[in-house]
């Protein structure tokens, strides 16, 4: 065996044992993975038998007393950077187009596949930044790797009908590499209009398990589309003070889905700002519910 293989054997034993004694969160194919941490938020209100709940934010709490430097560099309990070892950087030629982007987790036969889209001024960079946005890229890195999945951060060129298509290029890709298994799409801020062109692309959404909205443009119209038509689970995030889209649109759009009896959870965190979800997210509440539509 070489030095490498035993040195990844040796952390997945390692981190399944922080798993196995790790808080136990809601239930679900997704194991945990510091639930102590990002797990436990306080929750305000809650309705809908829980589908709506707005999340107690406090930026001292949640943004000063989390990170070593506030907003670049979290303090090490909220990460574990030995996930780094499956993560390469790639370009992808699909459908004409070449793509760059950044794989954590295996190219085949990933048990769950999930792709994030940043929005304006972002690359694939801030998809896999351990130390920034609270760790919460890390957690999801780890909970994608423990749990045999296979997590994306793409380069987007353009959130106009190209980036698109390149989404929904990638989007096959990945659902023929993991031989039809889930494809989750989450998409933060500008990249919302990527999710919103890919749930009107009748052939991408044959591909896609749920959808992701993190402090996103709203949708009025998505429940006429083909993602809707699909019954496509959708998780909905945002900060209640947002100033870039403002969270009452977003609460519309949760309301009417909701009222169809649509599987849709919707977290909005109180005084939170356009980034906070990205920030707070509980990653694992968001894959178990995709994965399971409940």
């Amino acid at each position: 065996m070489s030095t490498d293989h035993f040195i990844v054997r040796v952390f997945l034993v390692a981190v399944s044992l922080i798993v196995a004694t790790d808080a136990v969160g809601r239930d679900g194919p997704i194991r945990p993975f510091k639930d102590d941490l990002f797990s436990r938020q306080g929750v305000i209100e809650s309705r809908d038998d829980g589908a709506f709940q707005i999340i107690d934010y406090i930026e001292e709490r949640d943004i000063n007393d989390r990170d070593e430097e506030p907003e670049r560099r979290v303090k090490s309990p909220y990460v574990d950077t030995r996930v780094r070892r499956f993560q390469v950087n790639e370009t992808l030629q699909l459908a004409g187009a070449r793509l760059d982007v950044a794989r954590v987790g295996p190219d085949e036969n990933a048990a769950f596949t999930v792709i994030f889209i940043h929005g304006r001024g972002g690359d694939r960079r801030l998809g896999v930044n351990d130390l920034t946005f609270g760790g919460n890229f890390n957690r999801l890195k780890n909970l994608a790797v423990l749990n045999g999945g296979t997590y994306y951060a793409p380069s987007i060129k353009s959130f106009d009908p190209n980036g698109a298509a390149d989404v929904a290029a990638l989007i096959r890709h990945v659902f023929e590499l993991s031989k039809g298994r889930p494809v989750i799409l989450a998409c933060a801020s500008m990249g919302g209009f990527i999710c919103q062109s890919v749930s009107r692309d009748k052939e991408a959404v044959r591909y896609l398990k749920g959808l992701v909205m993190m402090g996103g443009p709203p949708d009025p119209g998505f429940l006429t589309t083909p993602a809707a038509r699909l019954k496509l689970p959708v998780y909905l995030a945002h900060g209640s003070a947002d100033k870039v889209y403002a969270a009452s649109d977003q609460i519309a759009l949760y309301q009417k889905m909701a009222a169809k009896k649509y599987p849709v959870q919707f977290r909005l965190y109180n005084t939170g700002g356009h980034g906070t979800p990205i920030r707070m997210c509980d990653w694992r509440d968001i894959l178990n519910f995709i994965l399971t539509g409940r």
